[in-house]
């Protein structure tokens, strides 16, 4: 199984990472699809939307360490410390952000003077995730390391 893991990076927990957040970007695309009707090629490489790409990375390394090395070891700690802290960082302090998008886009939008020369490009609004969002690509995440490491080892 040495040529799966060398395939990526030759670093099994870092593809599982990877391999996590390339599936959440592709299932953004087809959910999109479903719930708009329309297929936005941008979700392949942005952030926010259904699931949390980043939710799905670190949780495959959360994962993948506590099969590897076990969950009671430091390694997994830190891994899975990581990973609360970037969950709730998309869940919350990223999600407000998209929020005051929102509304300063709105506010450039009406402005009755004229909009300033800096800001003339609109501020990206999709940017954090719902809890559930979070927690599909928690879901997603733990699949794939779990799953990654089973099938190699």
């Amino acid at each position: 199984m040495k040529n799966v893991v060398d395939f990526l990076t030759g670093n099994l927990i870092l593809n599982t990472a990877i391999i996590a957040w390339a599936m959440a970007q592709i299932i953004k695309l087809f959910v999109t699809r479903v719930v708009e009707g329309r297929w936005d090629w941008k979700h392949i490489l942005s952030s926010g939307g259904m699931p949390s790409s980043h939710s799905a990375a670190v949780c495959a390394t959360a994962a993948s360490v506590g099969y590897l090395y076990g969950l009671s070891t430091p390694l997994f700690a830190v891994a899975a410390v990581m990973a609360v802290v970037v969950m709730y960082d998309a869940a919350n302090v990223r999600r407000e952000t998209g929020k005051q998008a929102i509304i300063l886009n709105y506010m450039m939008e009406h402005w009755d003077e004229g909009k300033p020369v800096e800001f003339e490009k609109a501020l990206k609004e999709l940017i954090g995730h719902t809890p559930l969002q979070v927690l599909m690509g928690a879901l997603l995440g733990i699949a794939v390391g779990w799953g990654g490491v089973w099938l190699v080892q």
